[in-house]
């Protein structure tokens, strides 16, 4: 019997190009941790679009918030001030102990005006010759999908079919400290870096490692830009995974994806004055970026984080979970590694890799992605209770264990 998922994913096959491979399921309703399909089936969504449901579905808050904006003002382009910008980019600044916030709407138009920044601060302020500057970034980086940004990426099916590239980019192996300091030179304007790889496969660094290269930026007067789409705004358990480390402060934070509570996109760059005030009139710009509908959003978004105490609450969960995968024992698991809740299941490759698992979890209501190939990503919202989490960990048992 032909069903109305059926229907929906053929006509997604047909009619979409096939740049994402995903797991087969319709969704049509979200709250909190949950979601629910056409058919009506529920499933505990244990991926939250890759962070950017850290405050959960269609929070309550957050939804009133964007409703009443939307019949008030929602867009007046930078043409224009709007009376949220300037609390929005107060508030960032705020919050990363910075001096100047930008808004944009994408991570990756965040990691783009970053790149842009770092690059003229590079000319104008450290003297570096006009087109050398130099950024070093890291294998199995992932910092969105524009051309500029996929050519210093080190995953080949991201580069496929896509250049020439732009140069300007030394690409050095996560967590060697001693390949950074080769990379650094003269032209060097800025280190660019995930404190946690995520689409890397949930890739910790080593202790002291994001310190020692806050000081040799410091050192060699070099930016160092965290990139903290993905886990920062309480994903980690601490608002910024760079504060695991806290003499790691960077000099400027990419935010996105929670920014936006999972309803709109937002995203930002906040950085010390002297690297952001290499921007002028005409320089950089965007019709939506900073829009009041966004800056609603986003400033109703971090309350939510705040009020409800969702950073201490991630730390506190992803120990649990982590805890609790680890007692599993499964033969087919070589590691269990994460922070807060950014949590990943490394499985053997002789198991099939990480697919098969996502797809027996779906079967058992749980709705996880695989990331490079052998790692099964657990990264629900913030807000999942304890109650909730062996629920999961039952199901997740049952499927590591067969």
């Amino acid at each position: 019997m032909t069903t109305k998922t059926d229907d929906l994913l053929k006509m997604a096959e047909a009619h979409s190009a096939e740049n994402y491979h995903p797991l087969p399921v319709v969704l049509t309703r979200g709250e909190g941790c949950w979601v629910w399909d056409v058919e009506g089936k529920k499933y505990l969504d244990m991926l939250s679009s890759y962070s950017a449901l850290n405050q959960g579905h269609c929070h309550p808050r957050i939804i009133a918030a964007l409703n009443e904006q939307a019949g008030q003002l929602t867009l007046t382009s930078r043409a224009f001030h709007n009376d949220l910008f300037g609390p929005l980019v107060k508030r960032l600044t705020e919050l990363t102990g910075l001096d100047k916030a930008l808004p944009m709407n994408t991570g990756a138009e965040g990691v783009e005006t970053a790149i842009k920044m770092a690059r003229r601060w590079g000319y104008e302020k450290k003297g570096i010759p006009e087109d050398k500057a130099e950024i070093v970034v890291f294998e199995n980086n992932f910092h969105g999908r524009t051309t500029t940004i996929v050519g210093f990426s080190s995953e080949a099916a991201y580069q496929r079919g896509f250049g020439p590239f732009t140069p300007g980019f030394r690409i050095v192996p996560y967590g060697d400290m001693e390949a950074v300091r080769g990379a650094v030179g003269p032209n060097t304007c800025a280190v660019l870096i995930e404190p946690i790889q995520g689409e890397g496969g949930i890739l910790i660094p080593p202790a002291g490692y994001l310190t020692e290269l806050a000081a040799l930026c410091r050192e060699q007067n070099v930016l160092f830009v965290a990139d903290e789409i993905q886990t920062g705004l309480g994903r980690t358990g601490k608002p910024f995974a760079w504060q695991h480390e806290p003499d790691a402060a960077p000099d400027a934070i990419i935010l996105g994806k929670a920014l936006g509570g999972g309803v709109y996109p937002v995203s930002a760059v906040v950085a010390r004055a002297d690297a952001m005030d290499v921007f002028d009139p005409g320089s950089h710009g965007s019709t939506f970026g900073g829009n009041p509908l966004a800056c609603r959003v986003a400033l109703t978004s971090l309350d939510v984080l705040v009020d409800e105490g969702l950073v201490e609450k991630a730390a506190a969960s992803g120990a649990y979970f982590m805890e609790k995968l680890r007692e599993i024992g499964s033969s087919h698991v070589t590691e269990v590694r994460g922070r807060g809740l950014l949590i990943g299941v490394e499985v053997k490759a002789e198991a099939g890799g990480a697919r098969p698992f996502c797809e027996r979890l779906k079967e058992e209501g749980i709705l996880c992605k695989e990331t490079h190939e052998l790692v099964i990503r657990f990264a629900p919202p913030l807000v999942i209770d304890r109650e909730e989490m062996d629920w999961a960990l039952a199901r997740v048992e049952k499927v590591l264990t067969e």
